[in-house]
């Protein structure tokens, strides 16, 4: 007997699969597997961020191979991009999945639902005001590899405390940085793996993951995720951000009350 009513589970793959596209399109996709593991199961809020890193590491590697035969993570400025923000966000990933036990359930809804807020809001300013870049960092040069280094260890922190996908948050503050959209989103698939990997792992340790939900949101996903790469190529991922910015504003308010 399946966990969960066929309803929930069918409109739980159709979210997966439409999140998907939204990772590789915008970088904005994977939250809306987090909230849909918590709103339609019966998981802890430990198991939901634990089994939503599982489908995170699927999409950063489908994400990882499709931007570096399109070019994006050929070029030196991507490999160094994605090394840096890796290895800064390793650190931050665990030490927030170690985090997450110690907050109740409630607290868990609230926070998501605030960066949920605060993300949506973002998207939906910079859509509607443009996302201008603040400061341009040289990812060679000293400075730029310690801005990208605290970049890195706040999206690690994020991440791993709520189970949200890194390129929700690293493409804008990317793109902010000036740092161009198509890049932004092959190093946020590059750093997604490390972030969702090692916060897995400290979730795979406390027993934190449920297989089944693993599965039948990763596959919808990770479909979701190569059509999303190809859409990304062929048509302006402006006008499907502010849809999900639209959607994220509301979808966290609930949460938080």
């Amino acid at each position: 007997m399946i966990p969960i009513q066929a309803e929930l589970l069918v409109v739980l793959i159709v979210i997966s699969l439409v999140a998907g596209i939204g990772c590789t399109t915008t970088g904005a996709g994977g939250i809306f597997v987090t909230i849909s593991l918590y709103v339609f199961t019966s998981l802890t809020s430990t198991e939901v961020a634990g089994t939503a890193h599982i489908v995170f590491i699927a999409v950063g590697i489908v994400g990882t191979v499709g931007f570096t035969r399109s070019g994006e993570l050929l070029g030196t400025d991507g490999r160094v991009l994605a090394a840096i923000l890796s290895g800064a966000s390793i650190l931050g990933s665990v030490t927030g999945s170690y985090l997450n036990p110690f907050i109740s359930r409630r607290l868990f809804s609230v926070l998501l639902g605030l960066l949920t807020v605060v993300i949506g809001s973002a998207l939906l300013y910079g859509q509607i005001r443009g996302l201008p870049s603040i400061v341009t960092l040289d990812a060679r040069s000293t400075g730029g590899r310690l801005g990208f280094g605290a970049v890195g260890l706040l999206l690690g922190l994020s991440s791993g405390l709520v189970g949200i996908g890194g390129p929700i948050i690293a493409v804008p503050a990317l793109v902010t940085l000036g740092v161009p959209m198509l890049l932004a989103l092959g190093v946020a698939q590059v750093q997604a793996i490390f972030i969702s990997g090692f916060a897995a792992g400290g979730y795979f340790l406390q027993d934190a993951v449920s297989p089944f939900f693993a599965t039948v949101t990763t596959v919808p996903t990770v479909v979701g995720a190569i059509g999303g790469w190809v859409l990304a190529h062929r048509v302006d991922p402006d006008h499907l951000e502010l849809v999900l910015s639209a959607v994220l504003v509301p979808v966290g308010l609930y949460l938080i009350v």
